[in-house]
């Protein structure tokens, strides 16, 4: 007799792609939220304006902008956000590559066809360090201007 994957994993153990996990346990979805609402918190105290959360781009391959937010002055601001527990192998900004800043740059660019004359706009990182569980205490790191669509 078959079964589909999901039959036999929820049959026999955790289903992988159950955002549910181990009861108790914290999911990388929810560290994630969470690193989220803290930047969003933080820019949003130094006088940002929240426009979008998680904006995608249609399709296989595209890129996700955590948050977009716009300055007083009218600066479209493309933010990542990168949580690390932990600063060892370069912590949270380590984890932003070339690729990364690649599918950053192309939803961005995907977001601005939107208007007709495109605002001033930047890329920013907001690194948020420790918490859930390590023994460093959280703390928020942002860049602004942390690298350019050229």
């Amino acid at each position: 007799m078959w079964f589909s994957r999901k039959q036999v994993s929820g049959a026999h153990g955790p289903n992988k792609a159950d955002p549910a996990g181990q009861p108790g346990q914290i999911t990388t979805k929810q560290l994630g939220d969470a690193a989220e609402s803290l930047a969003l918190a933080h820019l949003e105290q130094a006088g940002l304006r929240r426009v979008e959360s998680n904006y995608r781009t249609p399709g296989r391959g595209g890129g996700e902008i955590d948050l977009i937010m716009r300055t007083p002055d009218g600066t479209l601001v493309f933010v990542e956000v990168r949580q690390r527990t932990s600063r060892l192998h370069g912590g949270a900004a380590a984890s932003i590559g070339a690729v990364k800043q690649q599918r950053l740059i192309f939803a961005a660019r995907h977001y601005l066809m939107r208007f007709a004359s495109p605002p001033a706009c930047r890329f920013d990182v907001v690194l948020v360090h420790g918490g859930s569980g390590s023994p460093e205490p959280v703390a928020i790191e942002w860049l602004r201007g942390a690298f350019d669509a050229d």
